[in-house]
């Protein structure tokens, strides 16, 4: 395994998967983003949603905001539906891809 310069896990597993960024060639780099996951449904592929606080400056309050990303799933790592995890920038692996997933942290 190599170092992909980010303080994470590294997967039990090995895998062939060429855009793996422990066994494969892509690079990942900052930002690093925590999210759920919402969708399996794509073949190599998962949905993760990050909720975050935004400040409004004009009437000095928090308002949720939310985002989904679609990032590239390793063949190495493992998640289900509701887990929670993390993926790093990398090149546009597809027209809709560009975040990996490096982290599975567990259930929500």
């Amino acid at each position: 395994m190599r170092n992909i310069g980010i303080d994470v896990k590294e997967p039990v597993e090995e895998c062939k998967d060429p855009k793996c960024p422990f066994h494969g060639e892509i690079t990942v780099k900052s930002p690093v983003i925590e999210g759920e996951i919402i969708s399996v449904s794509m073949k190599g592929t998962v949905t993760v949603l990050r909720e975050y606080m935004r400040k409004n400056r004009k009437y000095e309050r928090y308002e949720k905001r939310k985002k989904k990303y679609h990032a590239h799933l390793p063949g190495c790592i493992h998640v289900e539906l509701g887990d929670i995890v993390k993926i790093a920038y990398s090149r546009p692996l597809a027209k809709s891809v560009s975040f990996v997933v490096v982290e599975k942290e567990g259930k929500q």
